[in-house]
């Protein structure tokens, strides 16, 4: 199968390490379709906190963390900057009136946060899930001063349904590895790390 031993392998290629932007410029995330569920309107909660939506809190699937630093090919980190993130809840529905309506209402199912001076970026979200042909997956999008850096998507590796992914098998074999990263057990509990690079 295409790509299966390069998923499996759980170390960052060199150049998504932000230490060789001095030696040599880093290599854009691959960009992908922004798909047809972004939101028409911004949530009233639009927090860091996938599973909690106003007082409700979310307890279907798996609590994870999403975490990353964003920064340009030169490896500096894009302070100010804004990641957004959106998914589809347990059962595969959107908040989206595409979606008909059907999405968990205690899943705020869209979150954006400010990166700070170190690029960082942390979410506290649901483990992606299926939804009608395709794999798990999370949306992403990168703004600063109001423009559009990148629209991707973040994968789950090891995950079976990746390699029927029209999607995830466009990708050339480093994009899948930079976009498809592990959950692994941290000390806040199941997280995956996805660096970011853009071009700024």
């Amino acid at each position: 199968m295409r790509g299966a031993g390069l998923v499996a392998a759980t170390a960052a290629p060199a150049w998504l390490t932000p230490a060789l932007a001095q030696d040599q410029p880093l290599r854009p995330t691959p960009s992908q379709t922004e798909g047809p569920y972004y939101p028409l309107v911004l949530p009233a909660d639009s927090d860091g906190d996938l599973l909690r939506n106003g007082a409700a809190r979310y307890a279907k699937g798996q609590a994870v963390w999403i975490t990353g630093t964003v920064t340009d090919t030169r490896g500096t980190p894009l302070a100010g900057g804004v990641v957004e993130i959106w998914q589809c809840d347990q059962d595969g529905h959107y908040h989206h009136p595409g979606d008909g309506g059907r999405a968990d209402p205690a899943f705020q199912g869209f979150g954006q946060v400010t990166l700070g001076k170190d690029g960082r970026y942390r979410f506290r979200t649901l483990k992606p899930a299926p939804y009608s042909g395709r794999t798990p997956h999370i949306h992403v999008k990168i703004k600063l001063d109001r423009q559009e850096l990148l629209t991707t998507q973040f994968y789950v590796q090891g995950d079976p349904g990746n390699e029927r992914d029209f999607l995830w098998r466009r990708l050339s074999a480093e994009g899948q590895v930079a976009l498809t990263r592990p959950f692994v057990n941290g000390p806040d509990g199941l997280q995956a790390q996805y660096p970011v690079v853009v071009q700024a």
